[in-house]
Formats: structure tokens, C-alpha cells, sequence
């Protein structure tokens, strides 16, 4: 699994780079080997040039961008992510998404976690929940994010 947070939980300390290759150090990773991949994904995600700043020197859409990077370095089966655009404005959340759905496009099961309703509009499946019941569950004809909105 790998977790992608709406307060996005980056080191402040840690470059981009770092935090995206974290997860790879505990999986034992040869450090080379860790920024080699880490850097893979953080020009997937549009941030290459960005990978030796810091978090306090990132936009929000940037910090989120890097821990979707961080999210998927460990190339898990499924992606959470929580609340992912809630810490965001309309265009950049949209932007975000706009990768996401990319993600999901490349094969990657995402389970998106919101309360705003054009975010959910973006996924393949709608499931609400109540108090913690699943009340409805349906498939819905996705709406594409455009990042230029």
C-alpha cells in the first residue's frame, strides 16, 4: 500500500529528493540505487528540477506532488490517498488530479478518500459511506481533470 495525506507528512528537514527515497531505505535499498529511483519518479510527477528543495520551499501543490512521488517509489498495489486535495485551491487540486488519474491510467488502483463532490466526479466509482455503512456504490462516467481550469 502506499499513502498519499491531505497535510502531505514531509520531513521538513529532507529535500524532495530524500523524502521521495525514504521508503527505500527501509526496504534496504543501496543508497545510489534509492535516488536513481526516487529521481525516476519525481520527474514522473513534475518535480525533477525541484528534487534539492526543501518542503518550505515548495508550493502545496508541489508538497503534494511529492508525496504522491513518495507514494508510489515503493510501487505498491494500491494507492490511498486521503483527503488529497483538501489543503489545495480549485486549480492546483485539479492539477493533482489531473495526475492521478494519469496514474490510474498506467494500471494503478487509486481509492480516493473525499468530500468534495468535483473530486469525485474525477474517479471511475463512487462508493458513499454513512457512519461508517456503504450506503451507495456506483460507477460513473469519469470526468477528466484539466489542470488549465
Amino acid at each position: 500500500l502506499g499513502f498519499i495525506f491531505q497535510s502531505f507528512n514531509l520531513i521538513n528537514y529532507k529535500t524532495a529528493l530524500e523524502n521521495v527515497a525514504l521508503p527505500l531505505y527501509y526496504q534496504k535499498m543501496p543508497r545510489k540505487q534509492r535516488q536513481e529511483k526516487a529521481m525516476k519518479y519525481l520527474e514522473q510527477v513534475g518535480l525533477k528540477e525541484w528534487s534539492h528543495h526543501l518542503p518550505s520551499e515548495l508550493s502545496g501543490g508541489q508538497k503534494q506532488r511529492v508525496a504522491i512521488a513518495r507514494a508510489m517509489v515503493g510501487e505498491p498495489k494500491v494507492l490511498l490517498a486521503d483527503e488529497l486535495t483538501g489543503a489545495l485551491d480549485s486549480k492546483t487540486s485539479y492539477e493533482v488530479m489531473e495526475l492521478i488519474q494519469n496514474i490510474n491510467d498506467q494500471g494503478n488502483t487509486i481509492l480516493v478518500v473525499t468530500h468534495e463532490t468535483d473530486i469525485a466526479q474525477m474517479c471511475k466509482r463512487i462508493v458513499h459511506l454513512r457512519d461508517g455503512v456503504i450506503v451507495k456504490d456506483e460507477k460513473v462516467k469519469q470526468v477528466r481533470a484539466k489542470a488549465n481550469v
